[in-house]
């Protein structure tokens, strides 16, 4: 297992219930995939990516999964790929961070008042995790929510992210649908959502700076 920083760590060293283990295998297909990735990039962090933020949080972001050269690679949610390029500054940009943002896990960066986890912690092949995978791992995506005393907002970054946090908190996707800037009311929480931050939304204009602005804009207003 590789080195990882005390950043990293954060949730696994106080939240062992919300974090699979670092040789997880409730998912085969992820589990071997990340062991041909171990032989493949072994300068990679190649293990389930533990959520990243503040224990205070009153704001939850729920991705989808790593990208195989981003959080894959650094062992921090959104780190190293362009979809953090779009996240972090938001989250600077609306108070929930100390602006230290460089992708790489030693830039300093801390959030405040928030924290991101995904919905799938381990890298899928494509980028694709399949419905078992995200139903397998859900179970780690109640126990972060249970572990956060404060929170208030969970932030859904995508339909796949969106459908499994409604499912966790007892909702029904057909009824709770996804778009751009949904918005309900769940088991004691609100649950936003937005078109993920990927390169490929951004770069066709699906998702523009401003539109995912907005949302963040919406999740600062519930809060406060």
């Amino acid at each position: 297992m590789p080195m990882i920083s005390a950043m990293t760590d954060l949730s696994a060293a106080m939240y062992s219930g919300a974090e699979p283990p670092y040789y997880c295998q409730k998912c085969p297909r992820l589990f071997d995939f990340l062991e041909d990735c171990r032989d493949r990039l072994p300068g990679h962090f190649n293990g389930p990516v533990s959520s990243f933020g503040d224990p205070k949080a009153e704001l939850l972001v729920v991705g989808l999964a790593p990208g195989i050269h981003g959080a894959n690679k650094t062992g921090r949610p959104f780190t190293g790929d362009a979809a953090g390029d779009l996240l972090y500054p938001a989250l600077a940009k609306f108070g929930f961070s100390n602006d230290r943002f460089e992708a790489r896990i030693d830039d300093g960066l801390a959030l405040n008042r928030a924290m991101i986890t995904n919905a799938v912690r381990c890298v899928p092949p494509q980028n694709k995790p399949v419905g078992a995978e995200v139903n397998s791992c859900r179970d780690y995506l109640r126990a972060q929510i249970d572990v956060l005393p404060t929170l208030k907002v969970l932030l859904c970054l995508g339909k796949v992210s969106h459908d499994s946090t409604v499912r966790c908190l007892g909702g029904k996707v057909a009824q709770q649908k996804f778009g751009h800037g949904s918005e309900y009311e769940l088991g004691g929480f609100t649950v936003l959502s937005s078109y993920h931050c990927s390169r490929y939304n951004t770069n066709t204009g699906r998702l523009t700076e401003a539109m995912f602005f907005d949302v963040f804009a919406r999740a600062k207003t519930l809060l406060n």
